[in-house]
């Protein structure tokens, strides 16, 4: 697997591939979406031997946030190609309806038995999935090799989905903030009220 290019400026990933034998094959799972004004909340759920994955996807990984847009786009396909990987979504009417916190949980457990596979569930956050094998880790997508790929294959997946709604409900933004609370977003729901895809418990009092 020829190196992924990173584009400066950048940080130092979290994960040495020279440790790779020292990160458990576990489940990580990870959330986007949960503080946007609108579109559903995104689960990854990933599964893989650090010590089987090539070294160079390993040393690649960090938590979505830190890596930039274009390096994204190139590892959420090769997670898919090493990796046991599942998705969910809480949808907005779900998060209107039992709270985000709820529905993203919910998410996790469905992303989890879509994967299949019987190990340990590690959850960035604070909240482990009831019932399962596992534990929360706070920061664990500096800590958890797989919570991290999770994170990426969640925002790639996430962010491409509220592009493409953007085309169909245009003037929020959202092809710029993917749902998120900026300015323009904001502009958008006083002068447009909401669209069907905003949670009406995170905007009252637009439109």
């Amino acid at each position: 697997m020829p190196p992924v290019k990173r584009t400066t400026p950048t940080l130092t990933p979290p994960f040495d591939p020279a440790q790779a034998a020292n990160y458990p094959a576990v489940i990580g799972c990870d959330e986007v979406g949960r503080g946007a004004l609108c579109g559903p909340v995104i689960v990854a759920a990933v599964w893989f031997d650090p010590a089987a994955i090539p070294s160079a996807l390993l040393g690649a990984l960090d938590d979505s946030k830190r890596v930039p847009e274009p390096v994204r786009a190139q590892l959420a396909p090769l997670i898919r190609a090493h990796a046991r990987v599942a998705l969910a979504a809480g949808s907005r009417a779900l998060i209107d309806r039992i709270n985000i916190r709820a529905a993203t949980l919910d998410a996790m457990a469905r992303a989890v038995a879509r994967l299949g596979v019987a190990a340990p569930v590690l959850v960035d956050g604070r909240d482990a999935l009831p019932g399962l094998p596992g534990r929360a880790v706070v920061g664990g997508d500096a800590l958890v090799p797989q919570i991290a790929a999770a994170s990426i294959v969640a925002k790639v997946f996430r962010d491409g989905l509220m592009r493409r709604l953007a085309e169909r409900h245009p003037g929020y933004g959202w092809e710029r903030n993917v749902g998120y609370g900026t300015a323009l977003h904001r502009a958008g729901l006083t002068a447009l009220g909401r669209s069907p895809h905003h949670r009406l418990s995170f905007t009252r009092g637009f439109g």
